[in-house]
């Protein structure tokens, strides 16, 4: 490699919660090959998605901006309505910004998208060739797969013979093992952008492992268990039918085994990086683009003791696992890192840049920070992190914004302007609002997330003027 430049690997998976790794706690679901990237880097305890959906935080990690700058507030293009209107939002990353692939392709890196794309149509200009990366493998419009079993249908991956019944996340993390093997060690460095739809629905597995955990969830006695608890009905109008529906306990055996392939490709990479030679000059970074779904399509998993999931606001919405492998930074203290320095995916964009050795494009504002200094046990420099998401959530979240300074955060709900207060070193489940207990600090946090909002010209909800309040949402 020249100038013994550093590579990256990139893994965003999605949905994938915050007790979704046994290295966060999960006694269901297995994941050696993360819990070893863990063991040989660092974790971060209190790591977040910029997001509660999945468009918005990789548009964040695509440009080291909040999605509220960005103008990408929610999942391409969903839209939804109820007691507001959901404000527009742009459908595709904006030509003017430089992403992460095109300030390393302009560094001479090497820049390979693998799998979920999800930022823009499919038409020119939208595509991850279009944004900076030389080479893309299934990078579409697409936010999930029809089908993970082939044939899959997806316009930007080619098909054969072969691929019929084949499994779509083996698929594309052979594709991203052949990328690295077949790289010249000697050429440019490279960029690797791994993103393999999983473990977002349609819950599909192949029949061996999912019988695996049938097994695991009788041994452990998870069949007697309660599973779910039924909530209100959805807030968004064309839910409004539909029960929330909380999942108790981690048990599902199909999720769990569609966990354990991303833990195994991601593993068939980290061992493809060892066998090239690239392990100690490779920066890994693993996150996820939102919390577990937890509350609706089948609430496959829980993040418990965070409350909620997916498309909420609360911790168990944004709080995502995040591991870092830097070689020469991780590795200097001889154990694994434990980090609970509040990070959030746009860092992802500031860090690989320093890694990389990449000046931040000077002509676009930057939201994130090098997670460098949290590594070696140093506070970040900055004083607070922000959410901004005006929209209805498929899964039962309403429009509301966030901001989390230390170890307090204000939630902010748009529907009728209430905001509540936690402090999450002795609360990470939100259940005690101490809004009333601390005037002060309610109205302090309240006005910094509103000039946040100000300042990078925040879109809000309106109000809906048909809106007519259905029953009782906690019905029958």
């Amino acid at each position: 490699m020249t100038e013994n430049r550093l590579n990256v690997v990139c893994i965003v998976a999605d949905d994938l919660g915050w007790r979704d790794l046994g290295c966060y706690g999960s006694s269901f679901y297995e994941t050696p090959h993360l819990d070893r990237l863990a063991q040989e880097g660092a974790r971060f305890t209190d790591a977040y998605a910029a997001a509660p959906v999945c468009s918005p935080t990789r548009a964040s990690i695509m440009t080291g901006q909040y999605p509220a700058r960005v103008g990408i507030t929610n999942y391409i293009a969903g839209e939804a309505t109820g007691k507001l209107l959901e404000p527009e939002y742009n459908l595709s990353l904006p030509e003017h910004l430089t992403t992460i692939a095109g300030a390393l392709g302009e560094a001479q890196y090497d820049t390979w998208h693998v799998g979920k794309w999800h930022l823009g149509g499919d038409a020119e200009g939208s595509l991850p060739t279009d944004r900076g990366f030389e080479t893309t493998v299934a990078g579409c419009s697409w936010g999930a797969p029809k089908r993970y079993f082939g044939p899959w249908g997806i316009p930007t991956l080619p098909e054969c013979s072969a691929d019929e019944g084949r499994y779509l996340p083996d698929r594309l993390g052979a594709e991203a093992v052949s990328l690295i093997e077949d790289h010249d060690p000697s050429e440019e460095p490279f960029f690797l952008h791994y993103c393999p739809y999983l473990v977002h629905i349609p819950l599909e597995a192949p029949e061996e492992s999912i019988e695996r955990y049938e097994r695991k969830r009788q041994s452990l006695g998870l069949d007697d268990e309660p599973e779910f608890e039924l909530g209100d009905r959805f807030p968004a109008e064309h839910k409004k039918d539909n029960r929330i529906k909380r999942r108790l306990v981690q048990s599902d055996p199909v999720y769990a085994a569609m966990v354990e392939s991303l833990d195994r490709n991601v593993g068939n990479i980290l061992d493809a990086l060892e066998r090239t030679g690239h392990a100690d000059d490779t920066v890994v970074v693993f996150t996820s683009d939102n919390g577990g779904l937890a509350t609706a399509e089948g609430s496959p998993t829980t993040n418990r003791p965070l409350a909620e999931g997916k498309g909420w606001m609360e911790e168990g919405g944004n709080r995502v696992p995040l591991l870092v492998r830097w070689p020469g930074v991780t590795d200097e203290t001889g154990s694994p890192l434990l980090v609970d320095e509040p990070a959030i995916s746009p860092d992802v964009f500031a860090t690989i840049l320093e890694a990389a050795n990449v000046d931040y494009p000077s002509h676009q504002p930057c939201d994130g920070v090098s997670l460098r200094p949290a590594l070696a046990g140093e506070s970040l420099d900055r004083e607070a992190i922000y959410w901004h998401y005006p929209h209805y959530g498929n899964q039962g979240g309403t429009p509301r914004a966030a901001i989390r300074v230390g170890d307090w955060k204000l939630i902010e709900w748009f529907e009728d302007d209430h905001v509540e207060l936690y402090q999450l070193d002795e609360d990470v489940g939100e259940a005690h609002d101490l809004r009333r207990h601390r005037p002060e600090k309610t109205a302090e946090l309240r006005d910094r997330l509103h000039a946040w909002q100000a300042e990078v010209d925040a879109a809000r909800p309106s109000t809906n003027t048909e809106y007519e309040p259905w029953p009782d949402r906690a019905g029958p």
